[in-house]
């Protein structure tokens, strides 16, 4: 039970889908960032989006997050769970590009610390090939992350007690994207 009465039924609105309904003011504008970090057009996919998002929110222990956003990416990776398992476990020796794993590794720093992130791993992202954009959209991912983690666990949002009750959300969320 969250630790505030968010005046609707628990069951129905886990994790961050409820707590929105609360404040919806606040909704709309981080509703609107997760669909652009996301979902818009993009040189990184949508599955590789998402797994920068789960791999921030494993690393941050925000069991609700962590979950939906693995699930959402392994629905759009052509190696679905399995990848993101591997990822989540040991980006270094996951079969992944060299780009997406130096672009990890900045997603990682930015967890722990905004001032983690460095020169260094900035340029070896470039040196990998990744984008300005990719760079600044992974740290802002990762940053938004960071937020919606602390969101949702501060609030002591309810986790779903199995991974069916994720299901509606993922398949629209993969179909249609966030806020619909």
């Amino acid at each position: 039970m969250a630790y505030i009465d968010l005046g609707l039924d628990e069951l129905q609105n886990p994790g961050i889908t409820g707590l929105p309904r609360f404040r919806p003011e606040t909704a709309e504008p981080l509703t609107a960032l997760a669909q652009v970090l996301l979902r818009a057009s993009h040189s990184m996919s949508r599955g590789e989006r998402e797994l920068i998002a789960a791999y921030v929110s494993g690393r941050h222990e925000c069991e609700f997050c962590c979950t939906s956003h693995s699930l959402i990416a392994a629905a759009q990776l052509d190696q679905g769970m399995t990848l993101v398992q591997q990822v989540r476990a040991d980006p270094e020796s996951a079969p992944i590009s060299s780009k997406l794993r130096a672009l990890l590794r900045v997603a990682g720093a930015v967890q722990q610390s905004g001032r983690a992130v460095n020169a260094e791993l900035v340029e070896a992202a470039r040196e990998q090939g990744a984008t300005d954009i990719e760079i600044h959209d992974t740290v802002l991912i990762a940053a938004a992350f960071c937020m919606f983690n602390r969101y949702v666990d501060g609030l002591g949002a309810r986790v779903p007690d199995s991974l069916d009750e994720y299901g509606n959300s993922v398949q629209r969320i993969v179909e249609h994207g966030y806020g619909v």
